[in-house]
């Protein structure tokens, strides 16, 4: 996939400004920055890139004193994933049931459900705090017999954890390829992929998808799923549950209210270091 590099300079600099910055220009796509000792250097997949978000993070910018301005280029076309792939991640246990790791760093001590993730360029490993909270969640329901539907399904680590929770099938879809492929092959390793589909596609895709499903499973940021809520409340049963992740804890009421408005019950929330996760259901 392809980036752009856009270089923030912040004037005057302080660490402050740009940690606020840095959590701005997420709702803007953005996935990862580097100080560059007067701003930030910044990194979006281009697809996602959306400029008209930015300038409007930037005139809402917090610090008044503070001068935001910013150049864009094309990133430099290569696989930004490479030395973490090679790397892999410890272990993570979630609620002292769940284990997920990658095939260099087997767990010490076992547990219910095991899950091996091989991440090629694809967010959702477990090491993020939204991750995390929605496989929490997973594990306080009773899954069996359940069909799912994984929005921006990453490396198909929510779709794979449902699955070995007893779900009958799963459907996931991403806009970027090597996700969708990534999940596929994730499937594989973990042995669900009969039960498992990974879609190509934005939120639209969901028009071609037949059924409805018991559980909608969405962990993107604030602005996408505000704007494809509508879609995931068309293909929920009556009574099935919807998780959101992917947004901060002052997004939440918006989220609420989005949900509210289209007929979803409130039901539950968690917090992780800032990040949120709310649950609703179709009453």
């Amino acid at each position: 996939m392809k980036y752009f590099e856009v270089n923030f300079m912040i004037s005057p600099y302080s660490s402050d400004a740009g940690d606020v910055l840095a959590a701005m220009a997420g709702e803007a796509g953005f996935e990862t920055f580097e100080e560059t000792g007067t701003g930030l250097k910044g990194y979006v997949q281009q697809q996602l890139f959306d400029e008209g978000a930015l300038k409007a993070i930037i005139e809402e910018f917090p610090f008044m004193e503070t001068t935001v301005t910013y150049e864009v280029k094309e990133a430099e076309n290569k696989d930004w994933n490479e030395q973490w792939e090679q790397e892999g991640f410890d272990p993570i246990c979630i609620a002292d049931k769940l284990i997920i790791h990658d095939g260099r760093h087997l767990p010490d001590t076992p547990a219910a459900i095991s899950i091996e993730i091989d991440a090629k360029l694809a967010f959702g490993t477990g090491t993020h705090e939204t991750t995390r909270m929605i496989c929490a969640s997973l594990l306080e329901m009773d899954l069996s017999g359940k069909r799912i539907l994984d929005c921006g399904t990453g490396t198909g680590i929510l779709s794979i954890c449902a699955l070995r929770l007893g779900a009958k099938e799963a459907i996931g879809y991403d806009i970027d390829e090597w996700s969708a492929d990534n999940a596929r092959h994730n499937a594989v390793i973990n042995r669900v992929d009969k039960h498992f589909t990974s879609l190509l596609g934005d939120a639209s895709i969901l028009n071609k998808v037949e059924g409805y499903f018991d559980v909608v499973l969405a962990n993107i940021n604030r602005n996408i799923l505000l704007t494809d809520m509508p879609l995931f409340r068309q293909k929920m049963a009556q009574g099935a549950i919807l998780i959101l992740s992917g947004f901060y804890t002052g997004d939440c009421q918006q989220l609420m209210t989005k949900a509210q408005a289209l007929g979803l019950t409130f039901i539950s929330q968690k917090e992780n270091h800032d990040w949120a996760c709310l649950c609703f259901r179709l009453a």
